[in-house]
Formats: structure tokens, C-alpha cells, sequence
């Protein structure tokens, strides 16, 4: 499933299901469901295939809406969308899918994830075996987590033999991940970042990634979300501006040098730069 706009092509990352994912793809993270559908249409107009939503953000429905009025085939398209953590458990994540899927307009999504693992709750594995269950059924193509923990990880793979596609987490410059990927590439799972241009200005302007980005005539913006695809990390910023959606999507087009990205890798702040809750100590609904 490759896309390409103006003979940039978006590379596909293998799965351990056997399927592929498009390595960059467009998040939309508090926006609203009436813009939505706009900001949809904007970046598959761009050339973006893959889409990441979720239940708790409230617009699937207006993604729903962008992926009929486009016209583009099914096939050629991969959504994501996740259960929400009051939605936990076995029967009440097979029914927050079915949910899901009537709010889109789909008979299936290539991608289900697990939201939060809200260890507190000890809610996980039983939601983890209704995904495998909801991938037996066709409903989702293929299953994973988000702001799962080490421990999560293996805890769900060792009682069920089944092992997450991907694991979504917050990764940027300032909190790089790279233990918790560490552990991912040991597993087999693919490392997914969101919030992957830190949320803010400071990290955007980073005198490393000015520097970088002057050399190379791009964006700090861009700099970034090619730092995220030379990792191998599947990457999905958002925007409702259709310029910067454009100019996100162009990112595919900055080739960073080795020690572009080993200087990058250096911003790391480890803890200190988390901007999101932790998973491992996190209990909300």
C-alpha cells in the first residue's frame, strides 16, 4: 500500500501479522468532529493514506464522512482508531469497536489499539483477548496497544502467545524512547510516535534542529518527523492548516545524514521531557 503525491512515496513498514502500515501517517488529535472531515479531505488531498483516530477524540464520524466523500477506494486507505479505557474488558471492547465502526462508515479498521493500559484498572489482558477476538472476526486487520509499558507488553504476550503489531507512545526529540524501543524491536513490535513534534514551540526551535534545517533548506517541523522515519518509527503529526499539512507530508522528501540523526538523538531529556501522562502510573477515564 503505497500512496505518492508528486512522486513522493510513502514507504510501507511490515507488520508481524504479515500486513504493512504506511510509515507516515495523519493524526487528528483534538479536532473537532466538525473539522474533521476537512482536515481529512486536506491530507489525503496531500497524498496521506493512513489516518489515526480514536473514539475519545470524538470525530470519527467526521472522519467517517472525509473517507466517503473522497471517493477513494477502501483498499487503498488505513485507518486506526482505539478503545477508550471506560471501555475496557472483554465484552464492552468487543461492543466499543462495533461502535466505532457504525460511527465511521466502515465494516472493518486496518489497525484497533488498546488506548491506555491503565495498569491500575488490571482491565488489559482481558481487553488485549477481545482484540484478538475482534481480528478473528475481520473487524480489525490487525491489533495493537498505546501507552503500554515493558511489563504490559510482555504480560499480554505471554499469557495469550499473540504479540501486538505496534505500540503508539509519545516520542519526540526531548523523549526519544529509545529503551522502550529497545524492548519493541526485541518483541517484534513496531514503535508508533504520537505527539511526535513535542506539542510546542521550544522543541521546534531547537538551535540542533535550526541548524539542520538551514543546511537542508526544511522546516524544524520537518527535520523532526524525518528524524522519526530514519528511526523506523511509523510517525503521525496532525494539523487542521492545509498548508502545514502539506508541508508535513513533504517531510518524506528530507533525507537527514547519520549524524544528523545521532545529534538529535543527543536532545534527549529523558523523564524530564515527557509532556503526557505516564502509562504506568496513569488512571483516568
Amino acid at each position: 500500500m503505497t500512496t505518492s503525491q508528486e512522486n513522493t512515496t510513502v514507504p510501507d513498514l511490515s507488520l508481524n501479522d504479515g500486513l504493512t502500515i504506511p510509515q507516515l501517517g495523519f493524526g487528528v488529535w483534538q479536532v473537532e468532529d466538525d473539522g474533521a472531515e476537512a482536515a481529512v479531505l486536506e491530507a489525503l488531498k496531500a497524498g496521506y493514506r493512513h489516518i489515526d483516530t480514536a473514539k475519545i477524540y470524538g470525530n470519527e464520524e467526521g472522519v467517517g464522512r472525509a473517507i466517503a466523500t473522497s471517493g477513494l477506494p477502501r483498499e487503498e486507505l488505513f485507518i486506526t482508531t482505539k478503545l477508550w479505557n471506560s471501555d475496557q474488558g472483554y465484552d464492552s471492547a468487543i461492543a466499543a469497536l462495533e461502535g466505532s465502526l457504525e460511527r465511521l462508515g466502515l465494516e472493518y479498521v486496518d489497525l484497533y489499539l488498546i488506548h491506555w493500559q491503565q495498569p491500575k484498572r488490571g482491565l488489559y489482558l482481558d481487553s488485549w483477548k477481545a482484540l484478538i477476538e475482534l481480528k478473528k472476526r475481520g473487524l480489525a486487520k490487525s491489533i495493537g496497544v498505546s501507552n503500554f509499558t515493558e511489563e504490559g507488553l510482555r504480560e499480554i504476550i505471554d499469557a495469550t502467545q499473540v504479540t501486538p503489531v505496534i505500540n503508539q507512545v509519545e516520542t519526540h526529540p526531548y523523549f526519544n524512547q529509545r529503551a522502550l524501543n529497545a524492548v519493541e524491536q526485541e518483541l517484534g513490535v513496531l514503535h508508533e510516535s504520537w505527539s511526535p513534534l513535542g506539542q510546542g514551540k521550544e522543541l521546534l526551535e531547537d538551535p540542533v534542529l535550526a541548524e539542520i534545517a538551514e543546511r537542508l533548506g526544511a522546516t524544524p517541523a520537518q527535520v523532526v518527523i524525518a528524524w522519526h522515519l530514519a528511526l523506523g518509527h511509523v510517525v503521525i503529526p496532525k494539523s487542521v492548516t492545509p498548508s502545514r499539512i502539506q508541508e508535513n507530508f513533504a517531510s518524506l522528501s528530507v533525507t537527514l545524514t547519520a549524524e544528523d540523526v545521532e545529534r538529535i538523538n543527543g536532545l534527549d531529556k529523558g523523564d524530564a521531557g515527557r509532556i503526557g501522562p505516564d502509562p504506568a502510573v496513569s488512571d483516568f477515564e
